[in-house]
C-alpha cells in the first residue's frame, strides 16, 4: 500500500457541529439562586432539560425551584452536585473558591462548567480581578483534581436569561475546556436554548480574557441601556 492509498482511506475530519445528544443528563447549578444561575435554570428546564439548582440552604433552593416551574427541584449544593451529571458554577466570585473546594468529594468525577466572573467595583465602574492561577476556571481545576472542569456561559443577560417574554436568546456561548469531548458537551447544552450556539474558544489557559469581557459588556450595557451578548462571526 502506498502512503497516498493510506491517506486516501483516512477518515474524514470531524464535524465539529456534530455535537452529542445531552437531552437526558441532569444539570446542577451551584448558585442557583442568584440571577444568573437562576436564568440557566429557567432556560435549561424550559427546553426540557432536568435541572436541579443549588444553594448553601435547601430551603432556598427548593423555593426558587418551585417559582421556576417546569420541573426543576431545589437541593443544598452537595446534593445538587452528587445527583447532577454535569455541574454549572454559577456563585459569586467572592464564595468561588471556597464553595467549591467544599464539594470536592461531591464534584469527582462530574464535568463542571465554571460562569464564574472575577471582577471588582469602583467609581469608573467594572474592572476585570485576576485570581493566582489566573482565572475562576484555572482556580476551580486546581481545586477540582478530581472533575472535568470546562469554563462557559460567562456573557449572558440575567435580565433576559429570566424574561418569560423572550423565547429566544441571541447570543453565542464561548466554551473553553481541554478535553474535546466535554466541551462538545457543554456546546450541545447550550444549544439547547433557542438562540444560543456553543463555539469552542480555546483552552482553560484562555479563560482569563473570555471572564474579563464581563467587564466590557458592562460598560457597553450601561452606556446603551442594553443587554448585550456575543455572536462570533464566520464560524
Amino acid at each position: 500500500m502506498t502512503s497516498t492509498d493510506s491517506a486516501a482511506q483516512k477518515a474524514p475530519a470531524k464535524d465539529p457541529w456534530d455535537l452529542p445528544d445531552v437531552s437526558g443528563l441532569v444539570v446542577g447549578v451551584l448558585g442557583g439562586t442568584g440571577p444568573q444561575g437562576k436564568g440557566l435554570a429557567y432556560r435549561l428546564a424550559k427546553a426540557g432539560q432536568k435541572v436541579i439548582i443549588g444553594s448553601r440552604a435547601a430551603e432556598r433552593a427548593q423555593t426558587a425551584a418551585e417559582e421556576l416551574g417546569y420541573g426543576v427541584e431545589g437541593a443544598d449544593n452537595a446534593e445538587t452536585a452528587r445527583r447532577s451529571d454535569i455541574v454549572i458554577v454559577a456563585v459569586p466570585w467572592e464564595g468561588h473558591g471556597k464553595t467549591l473546594e467544599s464539594l470536592r468529594e461531591e464534584l469527582a468525577g462530574k464535568l463542571v462548567v465554571d460562569c464564574v466572573n472575577p471582577l471588582g467595583f469602583d467609581k469608573q465602574g467594572a474592572y476585570a480581578l485576576k485570581p493566582e492561577e489566573g482565572s475562576a476556571a484555572q482556580q476551580a481545576a486546581a481545586l477540582l483534581p478530581d472533575s472535568r472542569v470546562t469554563a462557559a456561559f460567562h456573557h449572558l443577560s440575567a435580565v433576559l436569561l429570566q424574561d418569560p417574554e423572550i423565547d429566544e436568546i441571541d447570543t453565542d456561548v464561548m466554551v473553553l475546556g481541554e478535553v474535546r469531548a466535554d466541551v462538545e458537551i457543554v456546546q450541545a447544552l447550550a444549544g439547547r436554548i433557542p438562540g444560543m450556539r456553543g463555539v469552542f474558544a480555546g483552552r482553560l489557559r484562555n479563560a482569563h480574557q473570555v471572564e474579563s469581557l464581563v467587564a466590557n459588556l458592562i460598560s457597553v450595557n450601561r452606556r446603551y441601556k442594553a443587554h448585550a451578548g456575543l455572536r462570533i462571526t464566520d464560524v
